[in-house]
């Protein structure tokens, strides 16, 4: 997948028992927040997927919030993220075999299909352990496979891309 590096603007939430009059305790609490925001949102449609906060680059005046006493920081920071493209390669390895395909699962991505129709002259074989065959290698699970990336879409209720795949191409395939 493709790195990039997007700059953005969220709001970290502070509680009351975190705050203090040193401003690197402060400081200190709204990265540790961030960071687990960060983690928790794992993903979007925009950027792709969080892979690290890289600078943290402006944290503004907080608001308090009248009930509960939380502060709230509007932050600016810079964040390296993957997103899947069309007509990439990526590798990943098998992680199920179905009769009509195999889903693969490649880094932050778990969600990847690659239909038997894709698969040129691969064959299924079924039984306990069921893999896909042609004359020169076979696909079972964790075989790891150079792919291409047909096409994707975000699943926001998941928060992550569903990316449709191919074997069909020079050097693409088992390894």
């Amino acid at each position: 997948m493709v790195f990039l590096e997007s700059e953005m603007s969220w709001n970290v939430l502070i509680s009351p028992s975190q705050l203090d009059r040193k401003g690197l305790l402060l400081r200190k609490a709204i990265i540790v927040r961030l960071l687990e925001d960060v983690t928790n949102r794992r993903a979007s449609k925009e950027h792709g997927y969080y892979v690290a906060v890289n600078q943290l680059k402006a944290i503004s005046e907080g608001k308090v919030r009248e009930l509960t006493g939380d502060v709230l920081f509007p932050v600016t920071f810079t964040c390296i993220t993957q997103k899947p493209m069309k007509g990439e390669i990526m590798v990943g390895y098998v992680d199920r075999i179905l009769k009509h395909g195999v889903f693969l699962k490649s880094g932050p991505v778990e969600s990847i299909f690659m239909a038997e129709k894709s698969m040129s002259d691969y064959k299924y074989i079924g039984g306990e352990n069921p893999v896909f065959m042609n004359e020169q290698s076979k696909l079972e699970k964790d075989t790891v496979v150079r792919f291409k990336v047909l096409g994707f879409r975000w699943m926001e209720a998941d928060r992550q891309f569903q990316l449709l795949a191919t074997i069909a191409g020079d050097f693409l395939g088992p390894l």
